[in-house]
């Protein structure tokens, strides 16, 4: 047996089957284990994640629910009627109805609607002070009926006898949980408030919001399901999780040691926990009031289920296959391990030459035999081909530098090149405006003429003393040629930039926009349209004339385009904090919502054969060249407004 024991072939196999038959399925388990563990971390991580999206969402109905009250209370509308009772109430109702609040009211003193005590709420307190306030906030069902009858009923919610849940002896949840904004207001001298709100006891909208922005379509495997629930204290008042197949598990109650996690200790839950009938991995976080208390918490979770499932077949599946390979293995290892150990030095020398780079280095065993010798000899042919490949890869990075800065010097053309084309499609589009402007601008030119040529006549006709006698017709001619002058002049500082450009191109935009409409007038004469203007900046920028003119000029031509049957366009310059504001509004066709988001795209036309589809992208890049921004709002069938904001000097 000693002698056994010390041969080599006895230890050749002791060491090739210790890592088959112990080591490896030790470390198997450590990695099953292991792999445990970061699935689960992988479950937490996913529901810390879940539960971000759910708190950003309800953060930004807050925000959103404060900007509308904001914007109903500095309404100018709400001017109009807040000195009349009952306009006021009936506009007040009406916006509430319109933003899809629960309740909307007007307060001035300490008491809100039939009594009840606004300034109790730190949010109404807020706006008093002047500064707009949204928070979470619980009120009682008495208060709910004061602000709105029925409420209260509404959100009534059952109790129902929960597995695990803290002891109580309460059997209904009366209280509601609202999203809760106040709007500072000034009315009769005095500081008020505009208080809106939201109630969210089974609010089953607002929860399946969250559900569909957390757990998309395809974001958990096949068989678990994701779930949201909004608690008030304890109580489920609104949620997706089912207590039967179609009833959803409102008034249940959540267990004792998640709320003594949450609301009584304030941290999160990031972990397993049993929802109602089943085990979920759930994430839970606390709601805050306007008072700083934590009222109710906040919960995403899905199914543990599956992943639990997956776990334990993998582990089987590993295990199973382990078993296999053993039982196929061994007896390999048993008949061909004692023809692996001879060669093996002089490979294991070979290999350590060449990973420190020594790529010449070779196991030479052209007179040994067997297996391994063979495999020597693989690894020298292959060791000729690594050297062979490293000599090519050095050329052909050589080579590629080479192209690399071909390529470079070529993009750098075809950069110039595309510069120089956009130069010409800008002008290509302002010889376009240019050439539909001058039908209408031959036009003007032809009705001055004409007069100026019958008024000369009548003129020679009555030359002497009597010229007196023709005053009228003599100021009628000076006022035409004058005319022709005007328009003409334009035209040239619209087609000939560079002869009528102006100092450091400081303009005066209005200036402009008049220039725009006396260019346009027989296209909106000839359409019959009806022109308004508001024009009440005299302030300047710093933009090249003609390029403000080309702009202006191409949204002019594209509101007379919408209104090929008449209508009304409408121009305005004025001044809005360190900007001056132009305003193109039409009563056309309006732009339809899929589009808006094209219309300002390189070639992206409506017009097929009428336009190049450059117009707007070409005005947007003069605008923003110049630091300003352009901006559309459209709707089908009422028109659209284009506005251009410039910075002021």
């Amino acid at each position: 047996m000693p002698t056994v024991i010390r041969s080599v072939r006895v230890r050749l196999l002791v060491i090739a089957l210790l890592p088959m038959l112990v080591l490896l399925p030790f470390l198997l388990s450590a990695t099953m284990i292991r792999w445990s563990g970061k699935v689960d971390g992988l479950l937490i991580s996913k529901v810390t994640g879940d539960l971000t999206i759910a708190d950003q969402y309800l953060g930004r109905l807050l925000e959103t629910q404060g900007e509308r009250v904001n914007a109903v209370a500095q309404s100018a509308a709400l001017q109009q009627v807040i000195d009349n009772e009952a306009d006021r109430n009936w506009w007040l109702e009406r916006e509430r109805q319109r933003l899809g609040l629960d309740f909307l009211y007007l307060t001035i003193g300490e008491d809100g609607p039939n009594g009840f005590n606004a300034r109790h709420w730190p949010v109404i307190n807020e706006a008093f002070r002047g500064n707009g306030h949204s928070a979470v906030d619980i009120i009682s069902g008495a208060d709910l009926d004061r602000l709105s009858t029925g409420l209260a009923e509404k959100a009534s919610v059952p109790l129902v006898e929960t597995v695990a849940a803290v002891p109580t002896e309460r059997t209904v949840e009366d209280r509601g949980m609202i999203l809760h904004s106040a709007s500072p207001i000034r009315f009769d001298n005095k500081n008020g408030a505009l208080v809106g709100g939201v109630l969210l006891n089974k609010n089953l909208d607002f929860i399946d919001t969250i559900n569909a922005l957390v757990y998309r379509e395809q974001s958990l495997p096949e068989g678990s399901k994701g779930t949201a629930t909004l608690f008030l204290d304890d109580v489920r008042i609104s949620t997706n999780v089912r207590l039967f197949e179609n009833v959803r598990a409102l008034g249940t109650r959540v267990s004792a040691i998640v709320r003594n996690r949450v609301l009584e200790d304030g941290n999160l839950w990031l972990d397993r926990a049993f929802v109602v009938n089943d085990w979920y991995i759930s994430g839970y976080e606390p709601i805050v009031d306007s008072f700083g208390n934590r009222v109710g918490m906040l919960y995403v979770g899905f199914l543990e289920t599956p992943f639990r499932t997956a776990k334990i077949v993998s582990a089987l599946t590993i295990s199973i296959l382990f078993l296999l390979i053993a039982l196929i293995s061994v007896p390999i290892f048993l008949r061909w391990a004692g023809r692996i150990f001879l060669p093996l030095e002089r490979m294991t020398q070979t290999i350590e030459r060449v990973e420190a780079g020594d790529l010449t280095a070779r196991n030479r065993l052209d007179d040994q035999t067997g297996e391994i010798a063979q495999v020597a000899g693989h690894l020298d042919h292959l060791l000729d081909q690594l050297s062979e490949r490293d000599k090519e890869l050095r050329e052909w990075g050589e080579s590629l530098e080479v192209k690399v800065e071909e390529r470079t010097r070529d993009l750098s053309d075809a950069n110039q090149k595309l510069a120089q084309t956009t130069e010409r499609l800008i002008m290509s589009e302002k010889l376009a405006a240019v050439g539909e402007i001058t039908a209408g601008i031959a036009h003007e030119i032809n009705n001055p003429i004409a007069v100026i040529q019958g008024n000369l006549e009548v003129a020679r006709s009555q030359l002497g003393e009597t010229a007196k006698e023709v005053k009228t017709e003599f100021d009628l001619i000076d006022d035409q040629v004058y005319r022709i002058g005007s328009i003409v002049s334009k035209l040239l500082q619209f087609a000939r930039p560079n002869e009528y450009s102006g100092a450091a191109n400081h303009i005066t935009p209005s200036s402009v926009v008049r220039d725009c409409l006396v260019l346009t007038r027989h296209q909106i004469d000839a359409a019959g349209i009806t022109t308004t203007t508001d024009i009440t900046s005299d302030a300047e920028v710093v933009m090249a004339r003609t390029e403000l003119q080309q702009v202006v000029v191409n949204l002019i031509l594209n509101a007379i385009h919408a209104m090929p049957q008449g209508g009304s366009l409408s121009l305005s310059v004025y001044d809005q904090d360190s900007s001056v504001m132009i305003k193109v509004h039409d009563s056309g066709a309006g732009i339809p919502s899929d589009i808006v988001a094209r219309i300002f795209d390189p070639f992206f036309t409506t017009k097929q054969a009428q336009g190049t589809g450059l117009g707007l992208s070409i005005s947007q890049t003069l605008v923003t060249r110049a630091g300003g921004q352009i901006t559309v709002k459209s709707e089908v069938g009422v028109g659209s407004i284009f506005e251009i904001r410039l910075p002021a000097l």
